[in-house]
């Protein structure tokens, strides 16, 4: 008899894993609550997709065991995504830090793991909700609010939590905690900060503005663009920071990440001399940032050569120390990513089932595993996808 297989959401995991699983000759059958497949991966990279990164390695995942993504990410690499990619004649383009995207929109990736998947007959059930998982004898009983679907086999693509507005739902943790796999306190990841009044009075009239910085907590540092939001702080820097951060910690912006003191910021000072500080700063700062950084008193009402050193140096502690404590997050809302999900530690690493339970599977983000901002994470829908797949030869 063929092996049954269902596959719950139709995302970038569940198609890939999909698409293989059908063209092994299985019968695949991928369920979601949606109207359309790839809802999440048409969104992403403001509709470019950025579909992986040229430079993946396992430091750029956050994971109670940050030793479990690295033999599926070994095992289906970015190259040989970017190899299915040139298949399909899809032009993309490389931006900072290796992140790949689509020249014209992230739908042809989402057609392309379509095709895939009609490659393999996979058969779909869209607008489906499923409500409950039983184990039966021979397998798993499904009841959907499309009726009862029996299968050998039942692989868990839901997601995580973010974006709910695109359906993200927490069937994949409740699967879990159901057939008792524990589960690592989930959060809001790759998400802009919220600031507290009188600060965000100060800041929100800066929305649009973005600028290079450094951006720290105790543990980590990321420097790229910061982006003022009518809410707070956002932008590549601030998003990758929030991964890292807890509820209570200070941040700390470096505002002239690439001006060291002796060799550039005083030069500059002296050159500038009879200006007002204000006039000077704006040179290497959005006028309107140094503007907000007045009334914030981080920076004095005077001519520069009204400075003596020591206060020189403490006006550059202040840039490249500012010290902020966000409020909290914006939340699942707009977070990119959700950190935790199904406990690694009850999964294996080679082909991602449940080590209690023969035929269940979890893949993509999902588990404990998140990525950094960059590709990180559609790579490892593809590759923990394709371990998953492999387990079935």
């Amino acid at each position: 008899m063929q092996t049954k297989i269902t596959i719950v959401g139709a995302g970038a995991a569940g198609l890939f894993c999909a698409g293989l699983l059908g063209q092994k000759g299985f019968d695949v059958t991928v369920i979601d609550n949606g109207k359309k497949p790839g809802r999440k991966i048409l969104m992403s990279g403001g509709g470019k997709c950025n579909f992986t990164n040229l430079d993946v390695d396992a430091k750029h995942y956050i994971s109670q065991n940050p030793h479990f993504c690295k033999s599926a990410l070994s095992r289906y690499n970015q190259w040989d995504f970017i190899q299915l990619v040139n298949q399909y004649n899809i032009a993309y383009h490389e931006k900072d830090h290796g992140q790949l995207f689509c020249d014209n929109s992230a739908k042809e990736i989402v057609d392309m793991l379509v095709s895939e998947c009609q490659k393999g007959g996979v058969k779909w059930m869209m607008q489906t909700q499923l409500d409950d998982v039983k184990i039966v004898a021979d397998g798993f009983q499904l009841h959907t609010s499309q009726g009862i679907i029996e299968s050998d086999s039942l692989i868990i693509a839901t997601g995580g939590l973010s974006m709910p507005a695109l359906g993200m739902t927490s069937i994949g943790y409740k699967i879990a905690e159901k057939f008792a796999i524990p589960v690592v306190p989930v959060r809001a990841g790759l998400v802009p900060f919220t600031l507290h009044k009188p600060l965000l009075d100060v800041l929100s009239p800066l929305a649009g503005i973005a600028l290079p910085v450094e951006v720290a907590n105790d543990k980590i540092s990321f420097k790229e663009n910061l982006l003022f939001t009518h809410r707070g702080l956002s932008g590549p820097a601030i998003l990758q920071l929030s991964s890292y951060w807890q509820a209570g910690e200070f941040i700390t912006i470096n505002l002239l990440p690439d001006l060291p003191f002796e060799s550039a910021f005083k030069p500059l000072l002296e050159k500038n001399r009879n200006q007002s500080l204000k006039n000077c700063l704006a040179q290497i700062l959005p006028k309107r940032v140094v503007e907000a950084l007045m009334q914030l008193n981080m920076i004095a009402d005077k001519l520069v050569k009204q400075l003596n050193p020591n206060e020189q140096k403490q006006l550059y502690t202040a840039l490249t120390q500012w010290q902020i404590m966000p409020n909290g997050t914006e939340g699942y809302r707009t977070a990119e990513v959700t950190l935790g999900g199904v406990s690694t530690d009850a999964l294996s690493s080679k082909t991602m089932v449940a080590k209690s339970h023969p035929n269940l599977y979890f893949i993509g983000e999902v588990m404990d595993v998140t990525g950094a901002l960059g590709g990180y994470n559609f790579q490892w829908a593809w590759s923990s996808a394709f371990a998953c797949a492999k387990a079935f030869d």
